[in-house]
């Protein structure tokens, strides 16, 4: 039992030094640059082939050159992120089975969602994948 603790102690003490190295390096750009703003990846049930239950992917981000827009944007990612969900809820809900689902249609909705909750328009959809398993 003493040996259990000796060694997760032993990891955790050859850990300390790695992650205060790496703090040392400062803050890491974001992903997407500095305009991006991402949203989590959202996911909805839809039906397959067979009557079979199966989980659409979306993986979205906004750009967004306005820095005000940016910041309003940052605040309220979660009303963001909970209307990038209902949109693709709604949209995998109505997708026949079977069918691949239609990029252009989402991304106006997500987009019509995105400025509805910032109150106007000047954030830019992005999608990066869409898929149906």
């Amino acid at each position: 039992m003493k040996r259990r603790l000796f060694v997760a102690l032993l990891a955790t003490s050859a850990a300390l030094p790695l992650a205060a190295r790496a703090s040392d390096k400062g803050e890491k750009k974001p992903s997407g640059g500095d305009n991006y703003v991402r949203i989590n990846t959202v996911t909805a049930y839809t039906t397959r082939p067979g009557a079979r239950r199966g989980v659409m992917t979306v993986d979205c981000g906004l750009d967004i050159p306005d820095p005000a827009l940016r910041q309003r944007a940052e605040l309220v990612l979660p009303r963001l992120r909970a209307a990038f969900v209902q949109a693709v809820q709604i949209y995998a809900g109505g997708l026949p089975a079977g069918a691949p689902p239609n990029p252009e249609f989402l991304a106006r909705n997500l987009q019509r969602s995105a400025d509805e909750v910032l109150g106007k328009k000047g954030a830019r959809v992005l999608m990066g994948a869409i898929l149906v398993n």
